[in-house]
Order: C-alpha cells, then sequence, then structure tokens
C-alpha cells in the first residue's frame, strides 16, 4: 500500500475505485467498503483508494469535545494495508479545508486530482462543508463528471447497526468481546515501556509500564484484562494480564496501563510495544493490603492462562 499525506504526491491511476471518511477502528463496515472497492477494482482493472482526514475532523471543529479514537493513524495505516487497500491518501483536515463545499470536493478532489472512476461510500455517509453531500448528491454529480457511486448498506451484528460510536462506548463499558466482534479484530493500543515504581516486581508479578503516543487515543475502562503484547520490531507474540486503572490498593491517583508479561524475563523499557485486548476479566479493586492484592494476582493469572490457551 503507498500511503500519502498531500495530494500533490498522488498520481492518477487507471480506473481508480474510490472511497472516502475517517475509517476510525477500520471496523466490519468499513471493511464491507473495503472489500467492495477489491471487487470493483478487479472486474474494471482499476486500483483502490481510500481519502481520508487527519486529524480527525471532530478533534478540530470541537476541540472542547474530547474525543477518543480506536485507533492512532499509525494502527489505521496498518489494518487498512492488511485489509490489502492499495492507496491511502491521508489530507491534512483544516478549519480552511472545513469550508470546502461538497461540490468542490467531488470537483476539485474526488475528480481533477484522484481520477474516480467509480465511488464507494458508506451508509449515510456526510462531506463537505456543514456535512451538506449526500449519497444523492453524488449520484447527481456523478453523470456530470464521469464516475459511478454506489452506497454499501449498514452492517449489523445481533441486529445492531456497527459503528465507531458503538465500539467506543462498548470500550468505555469494559465490554472487550463486543467491541472485538464489531471490529472482527482485537482492540489495540500502542506506546512505549517507561518506567515505574516496580512495585510489581516487589509483588512477584512485574510489569511493563505503557506510555501512549497518540494523546486522542481511546483507553477501555479500568479492570484487569487478557492481553497479547508484541515488541514491533519482533515477530513473537507473548500473553500477558493488563491492568488500566488508578492502582487504589496503593493509593494511586494517575491512570496507569500495566502489563505483566507471563514467562517473559527481559528489559523492555523503551520499547515501541502494542497489545491486543482479547477478554476482560474483572473491575479494579482496592484491597486490604499488598498480600490480599498478591493472592488476586495469581488468580488472575490463572484464569488469563485459560483464557489464552
Amino acid at each position: 500500500m503507498k500511503v500519502y499525506h498531500s495530494l500533490k504526491e498522488f498520481i492518477p491511476v487507471k480506473n481508480a475505485v474510490v472511497t472516502t471518511g475517517t475509517f476510525d477502528g477500520v471496523h466490519i463496515g468499513h471493511r464491507k467498503i473495503l472489500d467492495r472497492l477489491q471487487e470493483v477494482a478487479e472486474r474494471i482493472d482499476g486500483e483502490t483508494v481510500l481519502f481520508t482526514l487527519y486529524p480527525h475532523p471532530r478533534l478540530v471543529l470541537t476541540p472542547d469535545l474530547d474525543l477518543k479514537l480506536l485507533t492512532s493513524l499509525e494502527e489505521k495505516v496498518e489494518l487498512l494495508e492488511k485489509a490489502g487497500l492499495d492507496h491511502l491518501i491521508v489530507y491534512p483536515f483544516t478549519q480552511e479545508f472545513s469550508r470546502t463545499s461538497s461540490l468542490e470536493f467531488v470537483r476539485n478532489i474526488l475528480v481533477n486530482a484522484i481520477g474516480a472512476k467509480k465511488l464507494v461510500i458508506g451508509y449515510d455517509h456526510h462531506f463537505g462543508r456543514n456535512r451538506e453531500g449526500t449519497f444523492e448528491h453524488l449520484k447527481e454529480f456523478g453523470p456530470v463528471y464521469g464516475f459511478d457511486v454506489e452506497e454499501i448498506p449498514a452492517q449489523d451484528i445481533d441486529h445492531v447497526k456497527v459503528s465507531s460510536t458503538k465500539i467506543r462506548q462498548a470500550l468505555l463499558d469494559g465490554d472487550v468481546a463486543k467491541a472485538n466482534s464489531f471490529l472482527n479484530s482485537q482492540f489495540m493500543i500502542t506506546g512505549f515501556v517507561v518506567k515505574g515504581d516496580r512495585l510489581g516486581h516487589q509483588l512477584g508479578f512485574p510489569t511493563a509500564n505503557i506510555e501512549l503516543i497518540d494523546e486522542h487515543k481511546l483507553i477501555p475502562a479500568d479492570g484487569v484484562y487478557a492481553v497479547q503484547a508484541k515488541r514491533l520490531d519482533k515477530v513473537e507474540i507473548i500473553n500477558g494480564m493488563c491492568n488500566i486503572g488508578v492502582r487504589p490498593t496503593v493509593s494511586g491517583t494517575a491512570k496507569t496501563i500495566e502489563v505483566n508479561l507471563f514467562d517473559f524475563d527481559q528489559d523492555l523499557y523503551g520499547e515501541h510495544m502494542r497489545l491486543y485486548f482479547i477478554d476482560r476479566i474483572r473491575d479494579e479493586i482496592k484491597f486490604e493490603n499488598l498480600d490480599a492484592l498478591k493472592n488476586q494476582l495469581k488468580e488472575d493469572e490463572q484464569r488469563i492462562r485459560q483464557i489464552l490457551l
């Protein structure tokens, strides 16, 4: 997959099959669109193109909203590449760009800059100034500018329409299994291993403390999770248990992300690491003392090892 950070870098390709959107999470609804892009591209001997905006428009237009995202840009790029996309255009979103009309967006970007021959969009997709552009507008513009347009219906799981908003809420509720079913992959966080207070070593459960790279990345609900960890410069996947929270037993106040890696004893400080969340086993609890906490950690490890078998 080729990635471009401006339209000037992109050279129009033959029979471009195009979609647009933020694609936060690259969930099953997004994957349906991407699959359809590939089907059409194969039929007309074309190439697939996603035009996406960065930062997320809501972070620019309503900065006080404190929106948390399912994927960092780095994570999104990797997921899109795995999905088989040919070209990804990451266009800078600004207040000035937000004033682009739907007609200008179609004519100047989709047609003149990208050369779209076929446009595939998701259900209820809006674009342009004040989200004025709709599927009906695209059907009107298509014959004028020489492209076809197709709308993909919303994807349902158990009669629930999948959306990035619903996945975010599931994670904030601690329902990792539900979120993962909507994503069709494991929710992930990416960061660097930083020094902690080494309390885990004292308890016999040494932990790697993860500092997120992206300040807008969503952190799941506080609690204990079954996870799999990967150092980004290594192939190895390591099972472990992760605690998210303030560590009330030791009167902590700041939220931390700590992972104990099973059957692993190496120095990880400074490592670029990713955690894949498999399941949540319990809330974060304040224990009477460190011995009670240690006993609970032993039970947590046994349970998580069974989950990750």
